[in-house]
């Protein structure tokens, strides 16, 4: 799953590594190294512009809230929990399917955080003899120094307690696309711990690669056969992991002191 990642770049930055064409500094987001549920991240989407008349797709660097909710629902309160959609089955759930077919986007990221369990508190947690075992964080991320850019879709949901000239008349919310995790080596692996993605967690975030990039975003592509087949994993082998520390568990810890390499799991956590 994905359920934490980092985002550093600036807006410049990204412009140029995706050809973004417009965005506005009013959307410009501060760094942030522990971005969590219901929090407003950057995505990349094409989308024409309202005043432009030509209909032509542009791409945009757009601010939106991470925690989808369908275009449907009576109220936003389920977005926290529509923060992943399983490459699987995007395609049908009614969630989901409507903006796989429309409205696609690319989260761009540092990398993710995921969680695991040492063995021997999960041995514990088996037995019943600790509800709440210490857990360790590991960041992953692409072992070229490259962005992670994460699938995703957005969808527009109208809240109608609100008059249509109010600025939060209108929610803009995404998710990220995750898949099965590469259970093959990773590229660089921590000198103690997980060898292997599918170690740390059987869920990531699906990375697409700078070549489906303009096929993801297009939106003139709505054949689900055919967006279903950019959703393969990437070769394997382009990730690294290592341990963080776990002040990265509370959501209210925020620095570039988060993605700080540590030599070992912490004392504890070990694998």
């Amino acid at each position: 799953m994905c359920g934490r990642y980092a985002a550093s770049r600036r807006p410049e930055d990204l412009a140029g590594i995706f050809e973004i064409e417009k965005w506005e500094p009013e959307e410009t987001l501060a760094p942030d190294f522990n971005v969590a549920p219901t929090k407003e991240v950057h995505a990349v989407l094409d989308r024409p512009l309202k005043d432009a008349g030509d209909g032509r797709p542009v791409r945009q660097l757009r601010k939106l809230k991470w925690g989808l909710v369908p275009s449907w629902a009576k109220s936003p309160e389920g977005g926290a929990r529509m923060i992943n959609a399983r490459a699987e089955t995007v395609h049908e759930k009614p969630s989901y399917r409507r903006a796989f077919t429309t409205r696609r986007c690319i989260l761009p990221a540092d990398g993710y955080y995921e969680w695991v369990t040492g063995t021997e508190e999960r041995d514990l947690e088996v037995e019943g003899k600790r509800k709440r075992p210490r857990k360790q964080p590991y960041f992953v991320t692409p072992a070229d120094g490259s962005v992670f850019a994460m699938a995703g879709l957005y969808e527009f949901w109208r809240d109608r307690t609100l008059p249509d000239d109010h600025p939060q008349a209108w929610w803009v919310t995404c998710s990220v696309i995750t898949t099965e995790a590469e259970k093959t080596p990773l590229a660089v692996a921590p000198a103690e711990g997980p060898r292997a993605l599918a170690d740390i967690h059987p869920r990531m975030p699906l990375m697409l690669t700078p070549d489906r990039w303009d096929a993801w975003l297009d939106p003139a592509r709505t054949d689900p056969d055919d967006l279903r087949a950019l959703l393969t994993p990437p070769v394997p082998g382009l990730m690294r992991a290592y341990p963080v520390s776990t002040a990265v568990s509370n959501v209210r810890n925020n620095g570039p002191e988060l993605l700080k390499e540590l030599p070992a799991p912490e004392e504890g956590t070990l694998f």
